[in-house]
């Protein structure tokens, strides 16, 4: 059972903790693979810009800002696996940071990093941990909301308490 179903989505990531935060409103394809099963598809915008303060001149306590533009040749593409039970979130493409994350609830998942080529270890992806707290999906025949309340972790240091949430208007 394949089909197939164009919707707007917003995605969004907050920390609880941490001034970290993130929102994609765009459209997506939603994929129904079984009954409780569908992957998502959908093009996030791209990352173009990076502002970099100096504070070396003393003169001067204002920092200057200097920008970096590099417009990405390809989308980045975010792709969703989702049932009630686990999540995969997989982004890639346009040579900047790409990831993979599996969530399950109740259950320490791996968090994949893989930073651009310029890195010192390039193409050996960052591995990290996350206990997912959470996992709530909702909907009637199609999922219409799903919440992910998880915690990342590096060896024993907690980076942060995150809110995946996801609305899919139906």
């Amino acid at each position: 059972m394949l089909t197939h179903h164009r919707k707007p989505i917003c995605l969004s990531i907050i920390s609880t903790d941490l001034p970290v935060w993130s929102v994609v409103e765009t459209s997506g394809t939603l994929y129904q693979k079984d009954t409780d099963r569908f992957h998502l598809l959908l093009t996030a915008p791209p990352l173009i810009s990076c502002e970099v303060g100096n504070l070396s001149s003393r003169e001067n306590p204002v920092p200057q800002t200097k920008k970096n533009v590099e417009i990405p040749t390809s989308p980045r593409i975010l792709w969703l696996e989702i049932s009630p039970y686990r999540i995969i979130m997989t982004m890639q493409g346009n040579t900047q940071v790409s990831y993979r994350h599996f969530w399950e609830q109740g259950v320490y998942g791996i968090s994949r990093y893989w930073l651009p080529n310029e890195s010192l270890q390039p193409h050996k992806p960052i591995r990290l941990r996350n206990f997912t707290n959470s996992l709530d999906l909702t909907g009637q025949k199609l999922p219409e909301h799903l919440r992910l309340d998880y915690e990342l972790w590096s060896e024993k240091v907690q980076l942060g308490r995150y809110i995946l949430n996801l609305e899919i208007d139906n």
